[in-house]
């Protein structure tokens, strides 16, 4: 029989998980560091302007956007076009040394590579901080970010917003609630194809500051990509593709696609990792990746084994299920819940109870999961009140490294036994070498 789940029980549950709403929306005495009252309007810089870190910037801009940093000025452009006022800098650690004391906030939206530095060196200047997924480049990088976090006592965030939609809530109560029974069994898959890149040195374009783009990132000549035979750039959005930047098609989505099978299932830590795919090229990534994660029982709950899929491969399982006029499911990516008395299959938009015969009655509980007031108010409101974020750097930190785990035993070639409490591949010195990377001389996290 499905375990009832009242929604006072959810929320000090999840609270005390990492995974919580911020129940605390109300107004406290608590101010920040710039701003004289909780009420008052927070001054936040956003490191990035373009494309993904401009619609984090929009989601934020009903508080003061008050300086602005990036590597291409053609980006800076039109963000000082829409926040007028906002002071311009290329270099965001010149912008964090001149602007720490007038800040309450920052943004960081810039490729992979770069998310750890700056959100690092906001956090330690006790900066709440809002990061894009995946939150890290590295397994390492996320541990070390959620422990700033801890150690500075910020509110932060990252930037998984379909995690504030309605219909994950819905999928998180059926499961939470028992209404498919315990659940052993996870399959999360994608379409995307992050296959066929190669790099060809070339001159940067105008107004970008390719030194500056690099970062933390080994030293080389500006780069164009061929993707699949196509001129493609490297900046703004083909770095996706390199490792040097980005972890191709797991790194991209794992967090979007993962996230609900973490939250609902209540997952952190995997224990073994093991990763099958095409083979492995050492600058550029690919498609067709299978990961299969072992993750332990927790509290009363089962282990369970999480598969993940790309390149268009999807899991055999899905030939079982029916769609509700008994015709074969006809789903995109997505995830698939196995659960002792059914199945729930769901994406970012949709969910279908998927009972075990035509007999089954599935019954999904009341809603009781509150309705998110926005991704990046969440984040807002928490500053303002000391409250807590659904994605705050706890629980998304674990979710990345478990993503980013999946792209080491793939770039191994070994099936990774985990030791998460001391950071460590307990059978396989390659895999272990590849938890953290060098950073370039005049970068640090």
């Amino acid at each position: 029989m499905p375990t009832n789940l009242s929604r006072r029980n959810f929320l000090a549950d999840s609270l005390v998980s990492g995974a919580a709403l911020a129940t605390a929306w109300h107004v406290n005495p608590a101010v920040t560091a710039a701003s004289n009252s909780s009420l008052e309007k927070l001054n936040i810089a956003a490191i990035g302007t373009g494309n993904r870190a401009a619609a984090d910037i929009a989601g934020c801009a009903s508080q003061n956007i008050v300086a602005l940093a990036d590597i291409d000025s053609n980006f800076l452009d039109a963000a000082s076009g829409k926040y007028k006022g906002a002071r311009r800098y290329t270099d965001f650690r010149v912008l964090l040394e001149t602007e720490g004391d007038k800040l309450d906030a920052v943004i960081v939206g810039t490729p992979d590579h770069t998310h750890a530095p700056a959100a690092a060196m906001a956090m330690r200047m006790g900066k709440h901080t809002y990061c894009e997924k995946p939150l890290t480049h590295t397994v390492y990088e996320a541990r070390k970010l959620a422990e700033l976090a801890a150690e500075n006592d910020v509110v932060t965030q990252m930037g998984t917003q379909i995690h504030a939609g309605d219909n994950y809530r819905r999928v998180v109560e059926a499961i939470q609630s028992g209404t498919i029974g315990p659940v052993r069994e996870v399959h999360v898959w994608v379409g995307v194809d992050y296959s066929g890149g190669k790099l060809l040195k070339t001159s940067p374009p105008r107004g970008v500051d390719w030194d500056l783009w690099l970062g933390p990132a080994q030293k080389r000549e500006y780069v164009e990509s061929t993707i699949n035979g196509k001129l493609e750039t490297v900046h703004p959005f083909h770095w996706r593709w390199f490792w040097d930047y980005g972890s191709g098609g797991l790194g991209d989505f794992g967090c979007h696609y993962m996230d609900l099978a973490h939250w609902a299932l209540k997952l952190k830590h995997p224990t073994s990792i093991s990763a099958t795919g095409p083979q492995q090229d050492d600058e550029a990534t690919t498609s067709g990746i299978v990961v299969e994660y072992e993750y332990p029982k927790r509290g009363d709950l089962p282990p369970v084994k999480l598969k993940w899929y790309d390149g268009g491969k999807k899991p055999d399982v899905l030939s079982r299920y029916k769609d509700q006029n008994g015709k074969p499911l006809n789903w995109g990516g997505g995830q698939l819940f196995v659960g002792d008395r059914g199945a729930i299959i769901s994406n970012y938009s949709s969910n279908l109870l998927l009972p075990q015969s035509n007999g089954d009655q599935l019954q999904r509980p009341e809603p009781y999961i509150p309705k998110s007031i926005g991704h990046h108010n969440e984040w807002i409101e928490a500053i303002k009140t000391g409250g807590s974020t659904t994605c705050n750097f706890d629980y998304s930190g674990a979710l990345t490294e478990a993503v980013l785990l999946g792209v080491v035993s793939y770039r191994s070639g070994e099936t990774l036994e985990w030791d998460a409490k001391n950071l460590e591949v307990t059978n396989s010195k390659k895999a272990q070498d590849m938890i953290h990377k060098e950073y370039r001389n005049g970068w640090t996290l």
